[in-house]
């Protein structure tokens, strides 16, 4: 396995114009009323929100919001960068509101772990030859019953082969062609417009730790060619970290023609593009 990256972001580069330093909102989960954390410690698993509230609360995780203001009020498709189990509940406490998120397939095999999937909201995904069809029916659902759902686009690569903090792997285009082919079905009236929302997650603290064997969880998920290898699954647990909010992208914006046919895959490729752009800008100008 070749050598971890730093653990630390310690660099500060400059700024984008539209997101200065001195003009980020604060909100720290040690802010959370005291009512609060004593309803997450006398019924943590009431919902998806407590669970991931409590979550986070007990491992002692320090965390900032940034611009939290720019989330829609209506239903939302959340993306990030992903290299933590911590991920989901984390952007779920910065939201203050449930997101389902996709999860791996083995995340419903495990003993012990679906059940912490299960009590967050998240949905896995089906076996591959089942994937894609599984994730756009259940995506699909969960918009069109008014519930915001995330989708972290690198998919589990980062988690097995821990990037730096700084770092955004390339993107699967998945939740583009979700997004606009929900979109596209806008005569249906249980179908809104669609926000996008790019979001970066900064660790500015953590520590890195080997979990469960790969052949463990090979046995559980033999489609998964990641854990066709020796040694262990390796974990970042926060210290500290920041989630930096960006501005939602409509996604009627990027469905100038009816989607469908060749046009489907540049339109999904562009949008993409666009989104993976934000989140690598959005974590450069938190990484401080």
């Amino acid at each position: 396995m070749p050598p971890r990256p730093p653990l630390t972001c310690l660099t500060q580069p400059n700024l984008p114009p539209d997101l200065p330093q001195t003009s980020l909102p604060q909100t720290s989960l040690s802010q959370t009323s005291s009512s609060t954390i004593r309803q997450s410690q006398s019924s943590p698993f009431s919902n998806p929100l407590e669970v991931s509230r409590w979550i986070l609360f007990s491992m002692g995780i320090r965390i900032r919001v940034h611009h939290a203001d720019r989330l829609p009020s209506s239903p939302f498709l959340m993306i990030a960068n992903h290299r933590s189990f911590l991920d989901a509940p984390l952007l779920m406490a910065a939201a203050q509101r449930p997101v389902h998120f996709a999860c791996h397939h083995y995340m419903s095999q495990v003993p012990v772990m679906r059940d912490v999937v299960g009590a967050l909201g998240c949905f896995p995904l089906d076996q591959p030859q089942k994937r894609g069809r599984d994730f756009f029916r259940r995506a699909t659902d969960f918009l069109r019953s008014q519930s915001s759902i995330g989708v972290f686009p690198e998919g589990t690569g980062p988690m097995v082969d821990i990037t730096a903090p700084n770092e955004v792997g390339p993107f699967h285009r998945g939740f583009a062609h979700l997004a606009l082919r929900y979109q596209s079905m806008a005569a249906d009236p249980s179908v809104k417009d669609l926000k996008i929302v790019p979001t970066a997650i900064v660790a500015l603290e953590e520590k890195q730790q080997d979990t469960v064997p790969f052949q463990l969880l090979s046995w559980f998920d033999p489609s998964e060619p990641l854990f066709r290898q020796s040694g262990r699954h390796p974990a970042v647990v926060y210290r500290r970290v920041t989630v930096v909010v960006g501005k939602p992208v409509a996604v009627s914006d990027w469905l100038p023609q009816v989607y469908g046919g060749k046009q489907a895959g540049t339109m999904a490729n562009e949008l993409s593009n666009h989104c993976h752009a934000q989140v690598q800008a959005l974590l450069k100008a938190g990484c401080f």
